[in-house]
């Protein structure tokens, strides 16, 4: 009998989401992708009704920032704001949002799970910020990945520099 020659095993592809979800977990950004869905459960918390006169702005330390097209509205989601930021918690499924501010303003014409928060003030990074953020990336190897990851992080920097200042 001819057989073949066992072929030793190919290592395991690694999928791309796992190393984009290694990366922002060790980075600090869980959290803050899980604050995020806020935009995605908002109107399945507070019902279609009040979300078409509110809607999620951003996200600051906790603190859930929320446009309100009228101050009867406001004044009545000022009232129900424990009950909301309690069902809003127990979608997102931890504590992740501690508060929630109202903020009077027109609404945005867009469906509520396309809404997006404000772009915040971008600050340019210092060579010094940039190696840093090479340096986090070093373990990665080079492509297309390393690189979508490299602007996302860079980003993100300038993004948390510019609210610092």
């Amino acid at each position: 009998m001819n057989r073949k020659p066992k072929r030793p095993r190919l290592p395991q592809a690694v999928r791309a989401g796992s190393i984009a979800e290694e990366f922002f977990s060790s980075g600090g950004y869980a959290e803050k992708l899980k604050q995020y869905r806020a935009w995605q459960v908002w109107e399945q918390v507070v019902g279609p009704q009040i979300a078409s006169h509110a809607k999620p702005l951003r996200i600051r330390d906790g603190i859930l920032e929320v446009r309100v097209d009228q101050p009867i509205w406001m004044q009545q989601l000022r009232m129900m704001a424990p009950q909301i930021l309690q069902k809003l918690n127990q979608e997102l499924g931890e504590g992740l949002i501690r508060e929630l501010f109202w903020k009077r303003g027109r609404m945005p014409d867009t469906p509520v799970e396309t809404t997006s928060p404000e772009r915040p003030p971008r600050s340019p990074l210092t060579e010094t910020e940039r190696a840093a953020i090479e340096r986090e990336l070093a373990a990665l190897p080079e492509g297309e990945i390393r690189d979508a990851l490299r602007r996302v992080r860079i980003r993100q920097a300038e993004t948390e520099k510019g609210r610092r200042q």
